[in-house]
């Protein structure tokens, strides 16, 4: 298995050494001005011309120990003894998200599959309900991580392209066959709770409508105070921690996507269920960056990797703003100098829960997935 890693500047690819022409896949992440507005993928789809070429718009962009902002990063991946599949379904506002997940997983299902990686549109989706169809198409034994496609801090249109230019509504998952194959993965956030805990009195799917009783916007403009006039956005600086009724030992995060003044409503990234436990949570460098180290250190516990894909949530990188790559560098020290590590900043991420072993949609986490081969 052998990776090249690019980044795209001043209009053209930059790497190390000729082009791996025998790649057998190609990601890569950039600025959703960047996708919409160059010819970087498209070159990419020339450079390697055997290669299935994936990517998404992102909340910024990850090479080795650097955090970077309105660029575009790839790479490329060549395989030995692993075959790679990519399938792909469009959704429309108001999809049925399980119904996509199902679909997508019974394309790539067979009994060599390893691991499926996602990404897919960022502000169309409930996460839970894809990750849910996914896992009903192809069990728990497949390892599932990706990521939703960012739009920066705007929340608009997201990006998602498999062969062809990323376009808005596409949800692509690159399927991984083959007993050489290696999958670590990992998933931290490092938030600290805070205030009262209280119970989800009414929702429905993903979208939030009131906590004890209260409308939950209003709830949550008290509480962000002067900050609640930047809403989606400052929301990401106190996500909420969600524990589902009769799941003591299963924690999740939640971020906000948008909200509804008239409804006094909030849409989440991921459901919502009634009855589950809700709290603010807040977030400090050192506890963020130590949440990175630790997703680290479970990603390479079976092997170091060659190939490191990094998603953390913009969340995380509004916060941490300038000192962004404190988190990246932490993660390209825990992994060694021998795992290559691109990614990019997310709407929401992807990856088993450590409590479980089973994979649902994370939100403020690190998540890191390593690719390696070896012998069968």
């Amino acid at each position: 298995m052998n990776v090249q890693s690019l980044r795209w500047q001043e209009g053209r690819w930059e790497h190390e050494g000729a082009p791996l022409r025998s790649a057998t896949l190609v990601l890569y992440f950039g600025a959703p001005a960047v996708l919409a507005s160059s010819s970087a993928v498209e070159d990419l789809r020339q450079r390697y011309p055997g290669a299935r070429v994936v990517g998404c718009s992102t909340g910024g962009e990850i090479l080795a120990d650097e955090a970077l902002d309105e660029s575009a990063v790839a790479a490329a991946v060549q395989f030995e003894g692993t075959t790679v599949q990519v399938a792909s379904e469009h959704v429309e506002v108001g999809a049925d998200s399980e119904q996509v997940g199902a679909a997508l997983g019974a394309k790539l299902a067979g009994p060599s599959l390893r691991c499926v990686f996602v990404l897919s549109d960022g502000t169309r989706i409930n996460g839970s309900a894809l990750v849910r169809g996914l896992r009903q198409s192809l069990g728990d034994d497949v390892v599932i991580t990706g990521g939703l496609a960012g739009d920066g801090a705007r929340f608009g249109a997201t990006l998602v392209g498999a062969d062809g230019a990323p376009a808005v509504g596409n949800v692509v998952a690159v399927g991984f066959q083959g007993a050489a194959l290696r999958v670590g993965h990992g998933s931290v956030g490092g938030w600290e709770p805070f205030g009262p805990q209280r119970a989800i009195t009414r929702a429905r799917d993903n979208v939030l409508y009131e906590v004890d009783g209260e409308p939950a916007l209003a709830l949550y403009k008290r509480y962000l105070g002067k900050d609640a006039a930047g809403l989606p956005g400052s929301a990401l600086h106190f996500p909420l921690s969600i524990r589902r009724s009769g799941e003591a030992e299963v924690d999740l995060v939640r971020t906000v996507l948008s909200v509804d003044e008239a409804a006094q409503s909030m849409t989440f990234a991921g459901d919502m269920p009634e009855g589950a436990v809700v709290q603010l949570m807040r977030g400090s460098m050192a506890r963020l960056v130590s949440g990175a180290r630790e997703a680290a250190g479970q990603a390479r516990r079976e092997h170091g990797g060659t190939l490191a894909v990094l998603v953390s949530c913009i969340g995380r990188k509004l916060l941490m703003g300038q000192r962004a790559s404190d988190e990246v560098e932490a993660v390209a020290t825990t992994l060694g100098p021998g795992a290559v590590t691109m990614g990019f900043y997310s709407y929401g991420e992807f990856s088993p829960h450590a409590a479980t072993g089973q994979c649902e949609l994370h939100n403020q986490t690190m998540t890191i997935t390593t690719f390696a081969e070896h012998a069968a």
